[in-house]
């Protein structure tokens, strides 16, 4: 039988998804999955007339419909279009496909989306490509340091569409260099393409003509951002060199018009009225949106413990311009004093923020909670609740853990059911310490500013148990969604979270052999090993030093499908649930819930396997965009806040260590910049990937992460986001007790106005 007898044959074949297909589109197309069916069972590649054919579409609005199609699953990896003008499926032995991580040394690194370790690309096969961009690769062998390295076979998807940084004008080229460091591309500006803008002067440019193999990217500048970086300008240069979506389209806002300040009647119908419940939020000082509500009583049993999550689901239809729009974003950016939302204000603070004494659509996470503080059952239900009280973390440790007895008389009404969420947070604690869900002490900070936006001062931010009273309770929810989901047998979105590698395994035990430290759990250590470990060092010198190297053979946590688990919590499954205000996820799953609570069937779902795979990479993606612009900005900031300290010595940690020096965080002030190499001394120092040190051939003077220093500032460049400290002193040479002040300690010094 020829494979064109085969393929028309395989019309007969029923649609298994036709019913969701029938829910999106007005006039359904074959799903994505029957079409890879179609090309497996014919065995060989074919076109898109073969394929339109054999499922019998023979209008032109089905052939476009076939055509789009098609065309974004040779985007998302799932088809390759081969020279013949084929479709064939992808041999995931031999391809893969992923996005793309630049380097500043032109080199980079393939992220495959289905969570295998990095590929190596080279300066030569980066040269067609730029940061962010999707790419199929052929894994083309091992290099010399034992990566895998990558051929790429094709470009799916360019993600870079304009660049911000700064214009130079030299030997009549005019150029671009960006700002990203990820890029290593100057992009070259066209005739006629530079407009008013001046030397020096920081510019947008629009990128014409993505990089090739023989030439760089061309583009034209489309605006000029200014002359110099301003107060509030580092955050506008993140935006758009990272490509935040941050105007709302007007189809957005045609469809908020019609949103009011309170929920109407109607919507409140046919829901468990949870009003009179004293449930509560508690969130930081400075919070605006409010995703989360608890409550909290005894029960014979145990507890019985509410979750109540802001219903966004509700508001944000799939399909609709808001939907649309939220799911470009992903998630909330947050950056020191300014965010861009996820979902515009009127829903993020207004409709669906749990404000106080008014009353808001959610959706709640039961749970019955026995004495040893195990969940014995779970239940979700959608509600109309009020909430009792805007509570801040403070404010309920005061009461709960210092006994504050003015702020628990302010309280009163609500003093009985907070201490019941007290006492199920300690006995969840020591559940979750005997499961070995990791708990590393991390140090977080915030900025604080004066006047013109100028940083007045970083201070470390303080975990009390109200907020891990909160994570505990979240984490608990977010784990009885996965788990009602993945019963349900319905296509959702997980946070997965997988274990070291291989690799990253040996090289931590090799380490912590040379420290006399033995790690358990063989060549499948589990999250108790960790933390049996954690607890073990908890009085050493080093444990900064060894809690770090811990932490760095973790892998990312992704979005995905799989049903992988998460080593991190130590738990089989687990989803985000609870921060839908903020998290595309987090919809995604609180509509897989609402369908399976309204009794409809798997197949009439609005989304199948091969979506919630592009939606979970699309979301990490997001998320590491969010992560690398917020981190780009803190780094301008305390670059200019260390502008005026140069010459001042300070102590520090030495934070990393690199071939070509190491970097040093500074004590009380949180700011890093790096020591050289080439500042250490009349020595020549050989690097230790495995012990995370540097070690002098002649002097044997070695530096390793974890140990103190005495630094001073030389150098700041603002441009480059980089600080340069030169070595003062050694470890064993800084000072100790009363007389460090004079020379390790930071100096006191008030800014200039």
């Amino acid at each position: 039988m020829s494979s064109k007898k085969k393929a028309v044959d395989f019309v007969s074949t029923k649609d298994p998804y036709a019913e969701r297909e029938a829910e999106k589109y007005e006039k359904p197309i074959p799903s994505r999955e029957l079409i890879l069916q179609l090309i497996e069972h014919t065995g060989k590649p074919l076109s898109r007339q073969d394929i339109a054919e054999a499922f019998a579409l023979d209008t032109e609005d089905d052939e476009e419909a076939l055509r789009r199609r098609l065309r974004a699953m040779e985007r998302d990896g799932q088809l390759l279009f081969n020279r013949s003008k084929q479709y064939c499926l992808v041999n995931n032995k031999d391809l893969l496909v992923g996005r793309v991580i630049g380097h500043a040394d032109g080199f980079g690194f393939l992220r495959p989306d289905d969570g295998s370790d990095d590929l190596y690309l080279s300066p030569r096969e980066m040269n067609p490509l730029l940061h962010n961009d999707r790419a199929m690769v052929r894994i083309a062998g091992v290099d010399k340091k034992g990566r895998r390295e990558g051929a790429v076979v094709e470009i799916l998807e360019r993600n870079t569409h304009q660049i911000v940084g700064r214009l130079y004008k030299e030997d009549g080229f005019t150029y671009v260099v960006p700002d990203n460091k990820n890029i290593a591309q100057t992009v070259l500006l066209q005739k006629g393409g530079i407009g008013k803008a001046k030397q020096g002067q920081i510019v947008i440019a629009e990128i014409v003509e993505q990089p090739t193999k023989l030439h760089q990217p061309i583009g034209r500048i489309i605006e000029v951002l200014g002359d110099h970086l301003a107060p509030g300008m580092e955050i506008e240069m993140a935006i758009r060199s990272h490509e935040l979506p941050h105007i709302w389209p007007d189809e957005v806002l045609d469809q908020i018009k019609s949103l009011s300040a309170e929920v109407p009647e109607s919507a409140k119908e046919g829901r468990v009225d949870l009003r009179d419940t004293p449930l509560v939020t508690i969130d930081g000082e400075d919070a605006r949106d409010f995703d989360d509500a608890v409550f909290c009583k005894k029960t014979q049993k145990g507890w019985k413990l509410l979750v109540a999550i802001a219903d966004v689901s509700h508001y944000v239809q799939v399909g609709s311009p808001l939907d649309i729009e939220a799911t470009n974003r992903s998630t909330s950016v947050y950056f020191p004093e300014q965010v861009i939302p996820m979902l515009p204000e009127i829903l993020s603070n207004g409709l669906c923020s749990i404000n106080p004494n008014v009353d808001r659509l959610c959706m709640v996470c039961e749970l019955l909670i026995d004495h040893d503080g195990v969940v014995s059952r779970s239940r979700f239900f959608e509600a109309v609740m009020r909430s009792h009280a805007r509570l801040t973390y403070t404010e309920v440790a005061k009461m709960l853990v210092d006994g504050d007895e003015v702020l628990a008389e302010k309280y009163k009404p609500l003093m009985p059911h907070l201490r019941e969420l007290y006492d199920l947070y300690k006995v969840m604690r020591l559940s979750r310490e005997q499961r070995g869900a990791m708990d590393f002490d991390t140090q977080e900070t915030r900025i604080l500013f004066g006047k013109d936006r100028k940083i007045e001062k970083i201070i470390p931010v303080v975990r009390n148990d109200a907020h891990k009273l909160i994570e505990e309770f979240m984490i608990t929810a977010n784990c009885a969604a996965a788990k009602y989901l993945n019963a349900k047998k319905i296509p959702k979105l997980l946070r997965i979270h997988e274990g070291p590698s291989a690799d990253k395994l040996m090289n931590l035990k090799t380490f912590l052999g040379e420290l006399g430290l033995k790690f358990g759990g063989g060549v499948n250590p589990t999250p108790l090993d960790y933390m049996h470990l954690v607890d073990s060092i908890k009085d050493r010198p080093d444990a900064h030093l060894i809690q770090t190297v811990l932490l760095r053979s973790m892998s990312q946590a992704v979005y995905s499908p799989e049903l992988k688990g998460h080593f991190g919590l130590a738990l089989d499954a687990y989803a985000h649930f609870t921060s839908p205000i903020r998290r595309y996820p987090d919809l995604l799953v609180h509509r897989a819930i609402r369908h399976c609570l309204q009794g409809k069937s798997v197949e009439s779902f609005a989304y199948g396997i091969p979506d919630m795979i592009i939606l979970g990479e699309n979301c990490s993606a997001n998320e590491r965009r969010a992560d690398e612009a917020t981190r780009e900005v803190v780094s301008w900031l305390k670059c200019e806040y260390m502008m005026d300290k140069i010459g001042e010595d300070f102590v520090g940690i030495i934070s990393a260590v690199t071939s070509f020096g190491f970097f040093v965080e500074l004590s009380e002030i949180y700011v890093e910049g790096l020591v050289h190499i080439s500042n250490l001394g009349q020595d020549y120092f050989h690097f230790d990937p495995t012990s995370h040190q540097l070690k002098g051939e002649r002097t044997n003077m070695n530096f390793r992460l974890g140990d103190t220093v005495q630094v001073k500032v030389a150098r700041v460049d603002l441009d480059e986001k980089k600080i340069d400290f030169e070595l003062v002193k050694k470890q064993a040479e800084v000072k100790k007790g009363p007389e460090a002040s004079k020379t390790g300690a930071p100096k006191k010094r008030r800014r200039k106005k």
